[in-house]
């Protein structure tokens, strides 16, 4: 949880609330009753989004609040694709020293899903669980596969799906065929694969069948900061909600994530997903089955 700054060729924002646990939480929330959140914010960040989460259903337990320091803080521009951006300023912050604290009502928890975060304080809130959960869902990116890449490699040996972007698997397998890099990322310990390729869609690799999902064509993007979390947050609560990880339900769990992404980013930060219900996903979940059906 924390503060974006966000220029885009569309306009701008200084200081919105951002950050990976937020999307998450807003998008698996509207799929499932029961969702725990684990993250650290300063005392600047705001008490009514936490209470908006909270009216949502959203457990906050798992929220640290440290006085006297101040949150995460990010600031990027996105080129005119909107697919790639430059980072103009981080601020690590309360980030910096986080030590996730999991309430002992969260540690029988069968679903987990790890934002993108430093890959040793992933493992460490999976190792602080007190059983091994049915499924464990992990966010990573190209800067962890610079800076900490043996903390990655043993956290992945600790997941059952890992979701990264198109640049990065090719990146952490060094092979450019998306294919053969989900064979050899597979190998490192996910035995399940979900490659997010933006405005083209998310491919999932789960045994031996590959789906392919689309993205919903949009007349206008504003801000794709947060799609990337927020379609995570739609594909663990739908597994959530129908408690099976099987390749028909991953395959489901794609097209509500994509969904979800897809109204994250019409408006900056996550004002759009504070807007929508159940039915406006259901509707828009639709539209996709009316885009990929033949």
């Amino acid at each position: 949880m924390a503060f974006d700054g966000i220029e885009t060729p569309f306009g701008s924002t200084d200081r919105i609330v951002g950050g990976a646990a937020s999307y998450i939480s807003l998008a698996s929330s509207l799929l499932h009753e029961h969702v725990n959140l684990v993250a650290v914010v300063g005392e600047d960040f705001p008490q009514d989004f936490v209470d908006t989460l909270r009216h949502r259903g959203v457990n906050t337990q798992g929220l640290q609040v440290k006085q006297g320091e101040k949150s995460f803080y990010w600031k990027g521009r996105y080129h005119l694709d909107m697919n790639t951006r430059d980072t103009l300023a981080t601020e690590l912050n309360v980030l910096g020293s986080f030590d996730p604290v999991l309430p002992e009502n969260y540690r029988n928890s069968r679903y987990i899903m790890l934002g993108n975060l430093s890959p040793k304080v992933q493992s460490t809130v999976i190792e602080r669980l007190d059983q091994k959960p049915e499924l464990v869902v992990m966010d990573t990116m190209n800067f962890w596969m610079e800076s900490a890449m043996d903390d990655l490699r043993h956290t992945l040996t600790l997941t059952d799906v890992l979701t990264i972007n198109d640049e990065e698997a090719r990146q952490l397998s060094g092979e450019y065929s998306l294919v053969k890099a989900a064979k050899i990322i597979r190998n490192m310990g996910p035995r399940i694969l979900v490659i997010k390729k933006g405005e083209h869609g998310a491919l999932l690799f789960h045994g031996d069948d590959i789906f392919f999902c689309p993205a919903l064509p949009l007349e206008e993007v504003f801000d794709p900061t947060g799609a990337g979390d927020t379609f995570a947050g739609g594909f663990i609560g739908y597994i959530a909600r129908h408690g099976k990880t099987d390749f028909d339900t991953m395959r489901k769990a794609i097209v509500h994530g994509s969904a979800l992404a897809s109204f994250c980013v019409e408006k900056f930060g996550p004002e759009r997903l504070l807007e929508i219900n159940e039915q406006d996903l259901a509707d828009r979940v639709g539209r996709f089955e009316q885009l990929s059906r033949f």
